[in-house]
């Protein structure tokens, strides 16, 4: 059941989230963060939460797990407006969305994790931990927020787990080639799609897609592809050891993602779709998995059968690979 917090630089506005304690080693000293995308809210992790403790349960010879949290932006699901809306003229950057989530994380470790320790420990213990290393869940544009983050606050985030992230450097309308640009050459459309085809898909693309297409969370998404001009640079940085943290890019089935566009309401010609939109989100995977050490580097990995929104259609294979980073910490933590 999710609960409200009402953070110290926004006091009369709450914010939804749900936590979830863990236990042992992990449930101190590492927090699983998941954040949403623009359309699905944090209940829809529930299902990806509930396989992946019942994975750890079944399968892991470790009773120590770390904490989690979910949580709706202001202005996404059950939580308030963002008050900075008022002096923006009526929304908030991703910068404020990551300043958000920074006082979050303070805010209900201080909370929970103390009540909690003192709960274990006794009550001159509780709360004196230090802030856990993080490790994100991240779709879509979470996935750009999980990135800037980790730009923002370097040393804090451990591992990212990118769940087909927003091309952040494009406004998806320019993957297309434009019909009515002089010297466009009609050759290079494939054989079952017309130069109609193109400019309606076109047009789809810059109603629903368009950075400055507005969204219910209010979130001014315009000045995003000049924070993140490339995929695969500025680098991160990870924890202490001066390298990047550990990143797994998942990218979603070229086959379902072209099905649903032709299917939906936009009507996108599959092999439109997988002319243009596929490689090119296929290419800025490859760039997001250069942005730690290669050896940290785990992808493009391709969610079978997965559309944009990987964590509902295969909630399993994206615990499956939330256990694989579990795994992966627990034997460092053990050669430490």
């Amino acid at each position: 059941m999710s609960e409200t917090v009402r953070l110290p630089h926004k006091p009369d506005t709450p914010l939804s989230y749900r936590f979830v304690p863990g236990q042992g080693p992990l449930s101190t000293s590492y927090l699983i963060v998941f954040l949403n995308g623009l359309i699905i809210p944090q209940t829809g992790w529930q299902a990806t939460i509930d396989d992946l403790y019942r994975r750890r349960a079944e399968h892991s010879r470790s009773d120590s797990r770390p904490s989690l949290l979910t949580y709706d932006r202001y202005g996404q699901g059950e939580s308030a407006r963002d008050p900075a809306d008022e002096q923006h003229g009526g929304s908030h950057n991703i910068h404020e969305v990551v300043s958000d989530l920074h006082v979050l994380g303070q805010e209900i470790w201080k909370i929970k994790s103390r009540r909690f320790l003192e709960e274990q420990r006794g009550e001159e213990n509780g709360g004196k931990g230090m802030m856990p290393k993080l490790v994100f869940v991240a779709n879509s544009i979470g996935c750009v927020i999980a990135r800037l983050y980790a730009e923002t606050y370097p040393g804090t985030v451990a591992s990212l787990l990118l769940l087909d992230s927003n091309i952040a450097n494009s406004d998806l309308v320019s993957v297309f080639p434009d019909p009515d640009a002089s010297g466009f050459d009609p050759a290079v459309l494939p054989k079952d799609v017309t130069v109609d085809d193109l400019r309606r898909t076109r047009a789809a693309y810059t109603a629903n897609f368009h950075p400055s297409v507005p969204n219910p969370e209010h979130l001014d998404r315009l000045n995003i592809a000049e924070l993140l001009p490339y995929s695969d640079s500025p680098k991160l940085t990870g924890l202490k050891d001066s390298k990047g943290p550990w990143i797994t890019v998942v990218g979603h089935d070229w086959e379902t993602f072209a099905e649903e566009g032709l299917r939906g309401s936009m009507n996108v010609p599959k092999s439109l779709t997988n002319t243009f939109m596929n490689p090119a989100w296929g290419r800025y995977n490859e760039g997001l998995a250069r942005l730690t050490d290669k050896e940290r580097a785990r992808g493009p990995v391709i969610a079978t059968g997965c559309g944009h929104f990987i964590q509902r259609d295969d909630p399993a294979f994206v615990a499956r690979l939330i256990e694989e980073l579990l795994r992966d910490i627990e034997a460092r933590l053990q050669n430490q």
